[in-house]
């Protein structure tokens, strides 16, 4: 498992020094699982606590991977421990863009969990951009992840970033940045960031996927979905496999869409396929039952996600009490 993982960690950094993708031949992974471990509704009583944010764990093959961190120090945590859920043998995750809401978990994550396992969680695969500053009016700083990072890289933590797609597990891709091709605008608007330019608007524009490749098609998990659904599975059929998609998971951004966004929406999802969706934190409530209509989708392949709720390959979505 040590060599799988180095290996992996040489292609990735691969692709950062080449500045190209880091494909490669895995086959698809065959036994998925994702489970939501922090988003804004508990599924189950006494089973995890709700907040504004995000965190899910991967399961693929047997190989696990954390999603995001959630924004509370504890919460994620909290809910694996409520859930049954041991962390202490994950040795990386993803973070997918700089927000707390994705990111306040990281550094109690790590102290805790290294605890039990000095590798736990000991290496975090970001995006080219993620610690770029977001200078204030008042000159504090807006990006959520550099208040953390010296503590996470004091308890030996280290950040990986990708310029491009790599393969972080065999059948499973972190997207890196995702091209802007369409006027997805899931984003403020008001934060800026700076360049080398100057400072310009704020984009977001290291937000990062994750692609679990399966022989029934493509299963993206997002945390926020700033760069928009649409671009990142179109982004993820170009670099990973120009397959359907089995489902979208996670956060999308879609709360605040008006009617027009939402057609357009679900137009490009029925067009690439979608079968299921699990829409968590930012999806927003109407979003989600609008597409499930759009979609003709059903109560047991479209529901809001909740702290428990999972996608399971070959099964589907377990809701929970909340959704179910």
């Amino acid at each position: 498992m040590r060599r799988l993982r180095a290996a992996l960690t040489a292609i990735a950094l691969s692709a950062i020094a080449l500045g190209a993708p880091a494909l490669g031949s895995a086959e698809p992974a065959r036994a998925v699982k994702v489970t939501v471990l922090s988003t804004m509704l508990a599924g189950n009583p006494g089973r995890g606590i709700g907040e504004w944010g995000f965190a899910a764990l991967i399961e693929a093959d047997g190989r696990r991977l954390l999603f995001d961190a959630g924004e509370r120090p504890d919460t994620v945590l909290r809910n694996a421990g409520e859930l049954g859920i041991d962390l202490s043998d994950v040795t990386d995750l993803v973070i997918t863009h700089n927000h707390p809401d994705h990111t306040g978990g990281l550094v109690t994550l790590r102290r805790e969990l290294a605890r039990t396992n000095a590798r736990a969680l000991a290496r975090a695969h970001v995006a080219r951009g993620i610690f770029d500053r977001r200078p204030r009016a008042d000159g504090s700083d807006d990006n959520g992840l550099l208040p953390l990072k010296a503590a996470y890289e004091a308890l030996d933590g280290q950040f990986v970033e990708h310029a491009g797609p790599a393969q972080l597990l065999p059948g499973v891709w972190l997207t890196g940045p995702v091209p802007r091709q369409h006027a997805e605008r899931n984003w403020s608007g008001s934060g800026r960031v700076q360049t080398a330019g100057g400072l310009v608007e704020d984009t977001i524009a290291e937000d990062a996927s994750v692609i679990i490749d399966t022989a029934d098609g493509l299963i993206v998990v997002s945390g926020c979905g700033h760069a928009g659904i649409i671009n990142t599975i179109e982004y993820a059929r170009k670099v990973v496999r120009a397959a359907p998609v089995l489902a979208a998971i996670g956060g999308f951004h879609l709360l605040a869409a008006n009617d027009a966004t939402l057609e357009w929406t679900g137009n490009k999802l029925n067009a690439y396929g979608l079968r299921y969706l699990l829409g968590a934190h930012c999806t927003g409530l109407e979003a989600v039952y609008r597409l499930r209509t759009m979609l003709g989708l059903t109560r047991q392949t479209a529901v809001v996600a909740a702290v428990g709720s999972s996608f399971t390959s070959g099964t589907g979505i377990s809701a929970l009490i909340l959704a179910g």
